[in-house]
């Protein structure tokens, strides 16, 4: 028998790399708690209800009051 073991190289991912994924991710955490905590109202893109009743339950969940 051999003692020959595989060990992979480790190195740090790159900022370059990460960063476009990180503003992506960043873009759907906002657009999602506006149509959680916005769409209501005034500030409203959609002129019917649909939007709010599919978000109802996230949010009484996160704590955004709506009635």
């Amino acid at each position: 028998m051999s003692d020959i073991t595989f060990a992979p190289e480790i190195r740090p991912i790159p900022v370059r790399e990460i960063m476009p994924w990180a503003v992506f991710g960043g873009l759907l955490m906002v657009l999602a708690i506006y149509f959680v905590g916005a769409e209501e109202g005034a500030t409203t893109l959609f002129s019917s209800l649909s939007t709010h009743e599919f978000v109802h339950d996230a949010r009484h969940l996160l704590g955004f009051p709506c009635h």
